[in-house]
């Protein structure tokens, strides 16, 4: 939402020093409690820009208010909005009919999950949480904001999404610990492993859970035991009336559902046979089958079609920004596209780290401006987007030790040897 100045007061709509200092100062719970997330979907793209004042009616404002115009501004340019990128839209489409298909299901007793995949600064949380959000705000207003399984007379917190980061050293109790968190709910520290399984039961039901998020489950590793469990686990949860959503760091690569290959020609991952089905035949049904995976990609600048979806999203971060001497056609004219996508390969979390130093930049300067020579000077390190990094290794057992120790030769021309510089053969 842009704000016009009003010919009488150049500096209409912008918050108090009290309230700014509020947005900048009140911070966010973290967004894996039910506080936390609570607070996320109800001040998700609430923050309005402050009103658009050029450098001429610079001086019209009462010295008083300059400083709490440059604060709110840069409290605006710290917080582009995500854009409806391809990208976003992809990601968003896939939850809303998913969700709108488990959601209506009555007799399938297992619900099918979604895996949202993507390198680094793709936008993966962001693009999952904010659909996330729009789909429980969409189901509380369908249901009056009551649970509609509750039970008379209880008063459970109605939570539709859980939000859970997976744990960094990941086992099916500790998973348990984390959604139980979600609620602060107790736990003992005795309890045991059935016993946490059906006290999260119990949480996902009595709070109406309709959606687990679970970020991060890139972390699991499936050489270890303890996250082949956890695996079992959250295929165990998808018999809940739960939608499972996970998202994570090339997850075709790590042996999660086993190695995948990109089919070029199909577009879509393709997932050989485990060596395991020939004496099981049974572990391709309750994994690959019970996922939907999607693959999150970066800006091309190929296509008329990619080329226009990249400027869009310029233009929409452009309208969103707040510099005195700031321009039509400021990131989308000229050579800024190119020049852009050429700094960013198209990663949509570093374009936008650099396009918010940029904005402090310009601010410090006073050139309030953004154009390539102010963006030459701001440092941005990254991965080459055309070789994405190396997939994880998997390690195998390591090798029986010798424990014989071996004496370890010293190779002719060393030039130092165990008590300092060796003569050199030459000298």
């Amino acid at each position: 939402m842009t704000q016009v100045l009003s010919p009488d007061d150049p500096l209409e709509g912008l918050p108090s020093r009290a309230r700014i200092a509020e947005l900048i100062l009140g911070g966010q719970p973290p967004r894996d409690t039910y506080v936390g997330w609570q607070h996320y979907r109800s001040h998700y793209g609430l923050l309005v820009p402050g009103p658009v004042i050029s450098l001429q009616r610079w001086p019209m404002i009462p010295e008083s208010r300059k400083a709490d115009y440059d604060l709110y501004r840069q409290l605006t340019n710290a917080n582009l909005p995500l854009q409806n990128t391809p990208m976003h839209g992809q990601v968003g489409k896939l939850i809303r009919r998913r969700m709108r298909g488990n959601t209506m299901k009555q007799d399938d007793p297992t619900r099918a999950g979604i895996m949202i995949s993507g390198w680094g600064n793709y936008g993966k949380t962001a693009s999952v949480c904010s659909a996330g959000a729009v789909f429980e705000s969409q189901w509380l207003e369908l249901h009056s904001y009551l649970n509609p399984g509750a039970l008379p007379g209880a008063r459970d917190l109605h939570a539709p999404v859980v939000y859970v980061s997976t744990p960094v050293t990941a086992t099916p109790k500790s998973l348990c610990a984390s959604i139980l968190g979600f609620f602060r709910a107790p736990t003992r520290k005795t309890a045991t492993l059935p016993e946490l399984v059906r006290q999260v039961s119990d949480s996902l039901h009595d709070h109406g859970v309709k959606a687990l998020i679970l970020d991060d489950i890139s972390r699991l590793r499936m050489h270890r035991a303890d996250d082949q469990d956890v695996l079992d686990l959250m295929r165990a949860f998808m018999s809940l009336d739960v939608t499972l959503i996970l998202t994570g760091v090339n997850i075709p690569g790590i042996g999660l559902l086993r190695e995948a290959k990109w089919n070029k020609k199909t577009r879509q991952w393709e997932m050989p046979p485990l060596e395991s089905t020939r004496i099981h035949g049974l572990e391709i049904t309750q994994t690959e089958h019970r996922f939907e995976l999607i693959e999150i990609d970066r800006f091309r600048y190929t296509t008329p079609r990619q080329i226009q979806a990249f400027i869009n999203h310029l233009e929409g971060i452009e309208q969103h920004m707040r510099l005195l001497n700031a321009k039509q056609g400021m990131l989308t004219g000229g050579t800024m596209p190119e020049y852009l996508m050429r700094r960013t390969g198209g990663v949509v979390g570093l374009l936008g780290r650099l396009l918010e130093d940029g904005t402090q930049e310009a601010m410090e300067s006073g050139k309030e401006l953004i154009d390539e020579s102010l963006l030459d000077e701001i440092v941005l390190r990254r991965d080459e987007p055309e070789q994405p990094p190396d997939e994880p290794v998997i390690p195998i057992d390591p090798p029986a030790v010798d424990k014989k120790p071996r004496q370890v030769k010293r190779r002719r021309n060393s030039v130092f040897d165990d008590h300092g510089p060796a003569a050199s053969d030459t000298g």
